[in-house]
């Protein structure tokens, strides 16, 4: 079983639809307890990293979800669960993150910059994963966001792009991966992750 994790931020329709291309087998659920016989878990979520964190917490989530990750389940997070792996943000003043990966979320600065970074941008991919397999280069997914992770641990990090600046949209390590952009709003390229994930969870 595939859980998409409840927590309030974001509406989870969209990507249990997309994970539903390959597989029957997920569904939503807002109770670590759900974690225990899950084959894998998906963090998605939009809006404000403190709320978020506070949320899982208060759902008691996040111990659980450090330890999943920990013992080597799946992981897939996306947009704002993507920047809740990193070690804090400073949205909204400083706010302790999961610190599954070090480093500092950051909002885009410049005056010449439209913030949120909103549309479609093309991602360099710098790093190998199972989950990336036959993604071309360069290849173009769905971004929305206002924040960007200063990643210091460069290890994790599996693919890039520019927004006034180059950034850290694609991180990975083992059986985490987690995309700034949506996956599952970028059409077929970005389904191709969510396919390869998916297959690698349940073969």
């Amino acid at each position: 079983m595939i859980t998409v994790i409840d927590y309030g931020m974001g509406n989870l329709r969209s990507v249990v639809k997309a994970v539903e291309a390959f597989t029957s087998d997920v569904r939503i659920s807002s109770s670590p307890d759900s974690l225990i016989d899950s084959k894998a878990i998906i963090l998605p979520g939009d809006g404000a990293f403190a709320m978020a964190m506070r949320n899982l917490n208060d759902l008691g989530f996040i111990e659980p979800i450090k330890s999943y990750i920990a013992n080597g389940g799946y992981f897939l997070g996306i947009c704002l669960g993507f920047q809740l792996l990193f070690t804090e943000s400073e949205e909204f003043g400083l706010t302790k993150g999961l610190d599954i990966i070090k480093g500092k979320v950051v909002r885009f600065k410049g005056e010449h910059l439209k913030i949120p970074h909103m549309g479609w941008n093309n991602v360099k991919i710098t790093g190998e994963s199972k989950f990336l397999e036959n993604i071309p280069d360069m290849s173009y997914f769905y971004f929305i966001h206002s924040f960007y992770p200063e990643v210091e641990d460069k290890s994790w990090i599996l693919g890039e792009a520019e927004y006034g600046l180059k950034f850290t949209c694609i991180v990975g390590r083992g059986n985490v991966i987690a995309t700034q952009f949506h996956p599952e709003k970028s059409h077929k390229v970005g389904l191709r992750i969510l396919e390869n994930f998916v297959k690698n969870v349940i073969d």
